[in-house]
């Protein structure tokens, strides 16, 4: 995959804002408003761009809660990690959901509204498939949260 200069420009302004218009995001690369939407439909097309999305304040949601689980299972087989991968994603305050390397086999983020709604989530997460432990690590504060991945031209 190739990925030059503009490519990372117009990426890190997505990032940044999405909802820019072809036109200010034209300008704010350099290219003629054709030329940029025919680079970001070939992003979109290569996969490199998979959607866009809006970024919320957790707090005006009342969605203050930020809690870290960490998984151990004693099971690795493909059958076992298909059927926890279904039942995780049943879980809609599991917003990021990671196969780890280390102590921990899965690191799940979770949102909750406070310590009621969390406790909710977990006991959804262990009817459904045998886990051996579960750790949760409650977030203080949210210091950087959502930053835009880091871009430099590739190939």
């Amino acid at each position: 995959m190739k990925l030059d200069q503009i490519d990372c420009l117009l990426l890190e302004a997505l990032q940044q804002e999405a909802s820019l218009s072809q036109r200010a995001l034209s300008e704010k690369v350099g290219l003629s408003q054709n030329a940029c939407w025919r680079r970001l439909r070939a992003l979109e097309d290569r996969g490199v761009i998979r959607g866009r999305t809006v970024l919320l304040d957790r707090a005006q949601l009342g969605a203050t809660l930020v809690v870290f689980v960490m998984v151990k299972t004693r099971h690795h087989s493909a059958d076992w990690l298909n059927a926890f991968r279904r039942h995780v994603r049943t879980i809609p305050n599991v917003v990021d959901f990671f196969r780890i390397g280390g102590e921990y086999d899965y690191m799940l983020k979770i949102v909750a509204r406070d310590m009621a709604d969390y406790d909710l989530c977990y006991k959804r997460l262990i009817e459904g498939v045998e886990l051996d432990t579960v750790t949760s690590f409650f977030a203080m504060e949210a210091i950087e949260e959502q930053r835009p991945i880091p871009l430099r031209p590739i190939g």
